[in-house]
């Protein structure tokens, strides 16, 4: 362990050390791994914490392992590391998919997926609705010990988790699913998207979609599932059009934000053309 910065900094070695740097800062300190989004603090008008945690030499934190039942992601892995890690995995595609694609390749070699996460105030993070999709649960590490709950439970109240909590690992159920993750941005130069999409089916032996998850990012103020057109996928074969239609239909559902990148009317618009374009992958994969 060691302290810089005039003990703005505490480089902490184990989970142990983190938990307990972070519990004795309290609310003025917070951990630090990649730092892509604190370091864009200041363009935000917003202040730097006192005190900062650096948890990204954690080996725990660092590990992807993919066992016969679950993936489990360290909160450290970067987006890099997730999109070369899980290309071979069909059933995790989305996830790979959303790293592979998010901000520009200099940001995905140090961005976490533990810090796309917790960037409570960050509407356009493409790997959580990639995450919602496939079901992904949390592992919150603190001096309690460790607690597991879902992404969707995990959004709800990660901006109020008391000092002292920190994300330790991710884990993705393994499932014989196709899913897919898809995205507009304004440009390709690695803005922040409009609108993102995440979709994972499973599929009976005659292509009939007995399951379905849709997740929506970049549109509201938090990602979150898109139930209402769950409902409108299952039952029935693989129909791009069919697909987009039903999402028009449901459009009203979002409360879309405006931004300096896209009015919210826009962000809702595209949508019926985003689960077009998914489910049209969907097909092809199945």
């Amino acid at each position: 362990m060691s302290t810089t910065a005039e003990g703005r900094l505490y480089v902490a070695r184990t989970v142990h050390d983190a938990v307990a740097a972070l519990s004795d800062r309290g609310p003025e300190g917070a951990p630090l791994a990649g730092a892509t989004w604190i370091m864009r603090t200041p363009l935000r008008q917003e202040q730097h914490k006192p005190f900062y945690v650096a948890i990204s030499k954690i080996e725990a934190l660092r590990q992807l392992t993919v066992h016969d039942r679950e993936i489990s992601i360290g909160a450290c892995v970067t987006h890099a590391e997730l999109a070369s890690q899980l290309s071979s995995v069909p059933d995790c595609r989305a996830l790979a998919l959303a790293a592979s694609n998010a901000a520009n390749p200099a940001i995905r070699q140090v961005a976490t997926i533990g810090g796309n996460l917790c960037a409570a105030n960050f509407a356009a993070a493409d790997l959580v609705p990639a995450l919602l999709c496939l079901d992904a649960e949390i592992e919150l590490e603190a001096s309690g010990g460790t607690e597991r709950i879902a992404v969707s439970r995990f959004l709800d109240i990660r901006a109020s988790l008391k000092p002292g909590h920190f994300v330790r690992r991710v884990i993705v159920a393994r499932a014989p699913r196709h899913s897919v993750h898809v995205r507009l941005p304004l440009r390709k130069a690695g803005d922040y998207p409009v609108a993102i999409l995440s979709l994972a089916v499973t599929l009976d032996a005659s292509g009939i979609v007995n399951s379905a998850k849709v997740a929506v990012g970049s549109v509201e103020l938090t990602a979150r599932r898109w139930q209402e057109l769950e409902a409108d996928l299952i039952n029935r074969p693989l129909d791009p059009q069919h697909a987009a239609d039903k999402a028009e239909s449901h459009c009203g559902a979002f409360q879309a934000r405006d931004g300096v990148e896209a009015p919210g009317w826009y962000r809702v618009k595209v949508l019926p053309s985003l689960v077009r374009k998914a489910v049209r992958a969907l097909r092809e994969q199945a």
